[in-house]
């Protein structure tokens, strides 16, 4: 359920694309005592709050202690409510929900690219890098551009986290690097939008140009800690999506030295589960060459586990850690940079690097 208050704007701190960050003071209810609290209002669903706005909030994050998403999200500035917006587009986003959505989809009838869509047969054997986190996008991105440099780069945003890709702070810093964001089936905010993760890869190779997709949820993922039970399984299905429209798919490696729960650390069981049980075509899964002493041997019997049909392919890891640093956006996943968890970026890294050698032999 949703914890709803209200609050008034104090303050505006800032912001970024699709997204305006707040100073609010929240109001008490029964029980609980009045606290201020960082607001975060998406743009396009709500408008700008100002300071002196009265607000409707959703303070759930908040009081369950998120640290990614933990904002008192703006559900409404109900003094001042933003112009409608006509105009062609009838896919509803976060479907059934108060805050769906209408959006103009590349594959909807309105759409100027529907007929370049539904012309594609196929990629054309365009690489498809996934990951299982939204973290590795910029690892894979610097990957690609250490090794080809003018590689034309897109990245499906898959709905296993984050819907609004708004919420992102990586893709507004990353935005130079970046052809095209396609938000696929139910999250939104992309430059472009797609009904599911097939055409949005069409889309993202037809109407964006690109020369490699990255594919990977939004933030904030979610995971149960059981076998099956984590958005990452998606990395499994997009394999998939890739293989059977005739894309390379690349499956990159979460593999962790700084994690302390173990069902993480070498290969995460998310990699292991989702390339070895629910990826049923095959993927070339690069491999650095740079891996930790101690964890060596579990990474190797790790992946002496997963599926003969995937290809396994070492990667030399040269300069990706300083092509890395070298990037506009502080490198994280949960909460460790590259000093604390070297290998969990390499290997993203590795992935896009690989990437980028099949885009340049295409060429």
């Amino acid at each position: 359920m949703i914890r709803w208050r209200y609050g008034t704007v104090t303050g505006v701190r800032g912001g970024w694309r699709g997204c305006t960050e707040l100073e609010v003071d929240v109001e008490a209810r029964e029980g609980e005592d009045a606290y201020s609290a960082r607001g975060l209002a998406y743009d396009g669903l709500v408008g700008v709050p100002e300071v002196g706005d009265r607000v409707l909030l959703n303070c759930n994050a908040i009081a369950k202690g998120l640290g990614t998403g933990g904002y008192a999200l703006v559900i409404a500035v109900p003094d001042r409510l933003p112009a409608d917006v006509d105009g062609p587009g009838h896919i509803v986003k976060a479907r059934y929900t108060p805050m769906q959505a209408m959006r103009l989809a590349v594959d909807e009838d309105d759409s100027p690219y529907r007929a370049a869509v539904e012309d594609c047969e196929d990629l054309g054997g365009m690489p498809v890098v996934v990951a299982d986190l939204h973290s590795a996008l910029a690892p894979v991105l610097a990957g690609v551009h250490a090794t080809a440099p003018d590689a034309k780069v897109a990245y499906v945003m898959t709905d296993g986290g984050s819907l609004p890709a708004w919420f992102s702070r990586q893709l507004d810093q990353l935005s130079d690097r970046i052809c095209t964001v396609v938000t696929a089936g139910q999250c939104f905010g992309g430059d472009l939008e797609a009904t599911n993760i097939h055409n949005a890869l069409i889309a993202a190779r037809t109407v964006g140009g690109a020369d490699i997709a990255i594919v990977a949820q939004g933030p904030g993922n979610l995971g149960t800690g059981t076998v099956w039970g984590f958005s990452g399984t998606a990395a499994g299905e997009a394999v998939n999506a890739a293989s059977v429209l005739g894309g390379r798919p690349i499956a990159s490696l979460r593999i962790s030295e700084g994690d302390a729960r173990e069902r993480h650390r070498g290969v995460s069981h998310h990699s292991m589960t989702a390339y070895g049980k629910v990826a049923l075509a095959a993927a070339d899964i690069p491999v650095p060459d740079e891996l930790p002493a101690d964890l060596e041997p579990k990474i190797r019997a790790q992946l002496a586990e997963l599926p003969e049909r995937h290809r396994q392919i070492e990667i030399d890891c040269s300069g990706l850690a300083e092509a890395m640093q070298a990037l506009p956006v502080r490198l994280s996943t949960m909460g460790r940079g590259l000093d604390k968890d070297r290998v969990y970026f390499i290997a993203e890294a590795a992935a896009g690097r690989h990437a980028a050698q099949i885009a340049k032999r295409r060429d």
